[in-house]
């Protein structure tokens, strides 16, 4: 659901009265328009949806890759809370060819000791988060993830000092609120 049509929804239930309307909006307006961009997702057709539907469902990318034939990669990371990252692939004619989610065990089980920190994020986009660990000498970067509904975990990359993976790990986020 856009902002607007939250924003419309408040007014026409009666709930926005001044101070409460403007509450709920500051609180909620952020997640309504995460939430209403990818539910955009599923409207996505590849060989019909343009390059013009792709923004309009998903809103501007996080990055972009251009190959030499013209085609595009777009990434739309939802970090550092969301737990997705979507990959859209364009033609040259700016035709989607393919979405696809890529913070998924399949994904992460590509990345191997060795690939360098670009050859990471474009296979699984932009981290939630890096963290340096100078005892260590190597530099993490983290991505939240569900490896079931409820079930929240990061997957860290850790690089050595020539940029490259020396190794990967994965943590469960407990609940720290009993």
């Amino acid at each position: 659901m856009p902002v607007s049509a939250a924003t419309t929804l408040l007014y026409t239930t009666g709930v926005a009265e001044n101070g409460l309307r403007s509450l709920l909006l500051a609180l909620f307006a952020p997640l309504l328009a995460l939430v209403g961009c990818d539910a955009g997702v599923s409207q996505l057709k590849p060989g019909v949806s343009s390059a013009a539907d792709v923004r309009r469902a998903l809103r501007e990318p996080t990055f972009e890759w251009k190959a030499s034939d013209g085609s595009l990669t777009w990434e739309f990371a939802r970090g550092p809370e969301g737990t997705v990252t979507y990959m859209v692939d364009l033609g040259a004619d700016g035709i989607l060819k393919s979405i696809r989610q890529v913070l998924t065990d399949e994904y992460f089980a590509r990345i191997q000791p060795g690939m360098t920190r670009d050859a990471v994020r474009r296979l699984i986009g932009k981290p939630g988060q890096t963290m340096p660990f100078p005892n260590l000498q190597e530099e993490v970067w983290s991505w939240k993830y569900e490896h079931g509904p409820g079930d929240p975990w990061f997957f860290n990359v850790h690089f050595a000092p020539d940029g490259v993976v020396k190794r990967t790990s994965r943590q469960k986020i407990e609940n720290l609120n009993p």
